[in-house]
């Protein structure tokens, strides 16, 4: 851990939330204002990227294995048979 972040404990205060996101809004508006076509140009590459990011992040809530064995044998039918 670096001394900077031993003195401020690593993370961003709210001060400093309120600022980044001041600027990433600021930049945001003079990147579409004045890159208007590079923007619009960028926007079906954009959505094809978002697939696997999205892919990535909306799986976090699938049980993928694990649970108990009386878990598993719910929906079988069976429950009662070892």
């Amino acid at each position: 851990m670096s001394d900077h972040e031993a003195h401020y404990g690593g993370k961003m205060s709210g001060r400093a939330k309120l600022i980044f996101v001041g600027f990433a809004i600021v930049a945001g508006y003079y990147l579409f204002t004045e890159h208007t076509a590079h923007v619009l140009n960028a926007l079906p590459f954009l959505l094809f990227l978002s697939c696997p990011v999205m892919h990535l992040f909306m799986h976090h809530g699938h049980k993928h294995g694990g649970g108990t064995p009386s878990s598993k044998s719910q929906g079988t039918g069976d429950a009662g048979v070892q």
